[in-house]
C-alpha cells in the first residue's frame, strides 16, 4: 500500500480523503495544526502537529511518503498567500525527500487556458470570484505557479461548488465548460482525489471534476 503525506486532513474534503485512504489500507502521515480536530485514529495514521509554513513540520510529514495530497486552503483569518507559501514549503520538502508526486485541490476559478471552454455562467462565476474573493483566487494562481516551476509530477484537481450531499459513486472528469456541471459532493470529489495516487493521466494538468 501507499504512504500518503496529507495536508488539510481536518478540512471538510480532507476528512473524507483521510477516511477513505485508511479504509483502503494506505498509511497516512497528516500534518494538522490542532491534533484534537482529527476525529479518527488508526495504527496506520501518524499525526504531525504543526503549520504548513513550517519547513521542519512539513519535512517530517513528507519523510517516507510516496505521494503528497495537499488539500489545504484559506479559511477565515488565513494569511493571503497561505496556499502559495505552503505549497512552496511542501515542494522543497519533497525535493529533499525524493518524493515526486503531488496532487492539490483548487476551484474552477483557476483557469486552464489550454483546455477550458467557459460558458457564460462560468465567466460570471469567475468574475464574481475575482470581485468577492480576489485574494483567494490570486493565492490559487500563486500555488499553481510554484507547481509549474517545481519539476514535480503535479496535478491540480479543480471542482465546482462542493456540497454535503451523499456521494453517488460517479462523477465527470473534464474541463470548465467541457463535460462539466456546476456542483459535486465532497464524497465523490474525495473518491477522485484518491484515484490520483496511482493515476498519471493528469500529470501536469488541471482536471475539473463535477457531478
Amino acid at each position: 500500500m501507499t504512504t500518503i503525506a496529507l495536508f488539510g486532513a481536518t478540512g471538510k474534503t480532507g476528512r473524507r480523503v483521510l477516511d477513505r485512504a485508511l479504509a483502503a489500507g494506505h498509511t497516512v502521515r497528516a500534518l494538522v495544526r490542532d491534533p484534537h480536530a482529527l476525529l479518527v485514529t488508526s495504527p496506520r495514521l501518524t499525526v504531525v502537529p504543526g503549520d504548513v509554513r513550517d519547513p521542519a513540520a512539513v519535512a517530517e510529514t513528507v519523510r517516507g511518503a510516496d505521494v503528497v495530497l495537499s488539500l489545504f486552503g484559506q479559511v477565515k483569518g488565513s494569511p493571503p498567500t497561505l496556499q502559495t507559501d505552503g505549497t512552496r514549503v511542501i515542494v522543497e520538502a519533497m525535493r529533499e525527500a525524493g518524493v515526486t508526486r503531488i496532487v492539490t485541490l483548487s476551484g474552477g476559478g483557476l483557469r486552464d487556458e489550454e483546455h477550458d471552454r467557459p460558458k457564460t455562467a462560468d465567466r460570471v462565476i469567475r468574475f464574481l470570484l475575482k470581485t468577492l474573493s480576489g485574494p483567494v483566487l490570486a493565492d490559487a494562481e500563486g500555488h499553481l505557479a510554484v507547481l509549474r516551476a517545481s519539476g514535480l509530477d503535479w496535478t491540480v484537481v479543480r471542482g465546482p461548488r462542493l456540497t454535503e450531499k451523499p456521494g453517488v459513486g460517479t462523477y465527470r472528469v473534464g474541463w470548465v465548460g467541457v463535460n462539466a456541471s456546476t456542483q459535486i459532493s465532497r464524497d465523490d470529489l474525495a473518491d477522485f482525489l484518491l484515484t490520483q495516487i496511482d493515476d498519471r493521466t493528469f500529470v501536469g494538468s488541471m482536471p475539473f471534476v463535477s457531478a
